[in-house]
């Protein structure tokens, strides 16, 4: 039996990130932790691009062109919506979660989730804290184990053909 699966080696892998510039005192700390994951990774830092967006409603589009370059391993999309008093936040979360799914489908390429959904600015500052719990790095770790499993199995598929 043949088990594939990712790592956290990724070293000449392409990594885009892409942020979103809303509650910017989460998403900067977030992308902190998604550089010091890419960095831990062995990803050579012109191997990573970062990408500004207006806010987590944007972060679909944006990684779904950013994907159809053919220039990326994966895409990290990092985010924060802080629930309110309106359903404001349910209607966007779930555009966010829906449109990098499609992106992810349509492209082939690896999209990570690192878009935090919380009750109040402080479970969102909770989860940016500097550290492997910080949600920007563990979704980038997700991405890079993505990427890494993306190349091996396009690697055994070449084996299963020749």
């Amino acid at each position: 039996m043949q088990t594939l699966e990712g790592s956290q080696a990724a070293a000449g892998l392409r990594f885009a990130i892409v942020v979103a510039r809303f509650n910017d005192f989460v998403t900067e700390r977030l992308l902190v932790g998604a550089l010091e994951a890419l960095e831990a990774a062995g990803v050579e830092p012109a191997d990573q691009t970062v990408v500004r967006v207006p806010g987590s409603f944007e972060l679909p589009i944006a990684a779904q062109r950013i994907a159809e370059t053919g220039r990326f391993d994966a895409v990290v999309c990092l985010g924060c919506l802080i629930r309110g008093a309106t359903p404001h936040f349910e209607y966007i979360a779930q555009a966010v979660s829906n449109g990098l799914t499609a992106a992810a489908a349509a492209t082939g390429v690896p999209m990570a989730f690192g878009v935090l959904t919380t009750n109040s600015a402080e479970e969102a500052l909770e989860r940016a804290q500097p550290g492997p719990a910080n949600k920007g790095y563990e979704a980038t770790q997700a991405g890079i184990e993505m990427a890494t499993l993306i190349v091996r199995l396009g690697d055994a598929a070449g084996e299963v053909d020749a």
